[in-house]
């Protein structure tokens, strides 16, 4: 009796979840040079209405109420950058990718789905200033 070899894999994560209620991991960071980062997961994130603005708010009134987040409510918390999709490859830079700025997600009023983001995707929420700077000179001190 043959069985089809397919049916046994489990369906990829980034698919398991509809777009109306996705989970993103938010990558809150505070320093580059000293790897200062702190996850935050947004559990139902609708990607079909939320923009890049609206994540933006989301994340900030995170930061401002949970109590783990304090030593980054004085960070300007000003720009969001894709950091890798479900499956997809990592960079070898442990606190952001520095390549690929095309994936800086400038457009305040884009809607996140549109720009392909999905279930599962990580995100970068830091200061820009400080990142052109840490561009420049990718020394690390921990």
């Amino acid at each position: 009796m043959a069985t089809d070899e397919s049916a046994s894999h489990d369906a990829l994560t980034n698919t398991t979840r509809p777009l109306t209620d996705s989970i993103l991991t938010i990558r809150v960071i505070k320093s580059f040079e000293f790897r200062t980062t702190k996850n935050l997961l947004i559990p139902h994130a609708d990607l079909t209405t939320l923009t890049v603005g609206g994540l933006k708010d989301l994340v900030k009134q995170e930061i401002q109420t949970k109590p783990g987040y304090k030593p980054f409510r004085t960070t300007v918390l000003d720009t969001m950058k894709l950091y890798t999709k479900a499956h997809g490859s990592k960079t070898q830079n442990l606190i952001i990718n520095l390549d690929h700025d095309d994936w800086i997600l400038d457009d305040e009023s884009a809607i996140l789905s549109t720009l392909g983001i999905e279930n599962e995707a990580e995100l970068s929420f830091f200061n820009r200033e400080l990142y052109d700077k840490f561009k420049l000179d990718p020394t690390q001190n921990w």
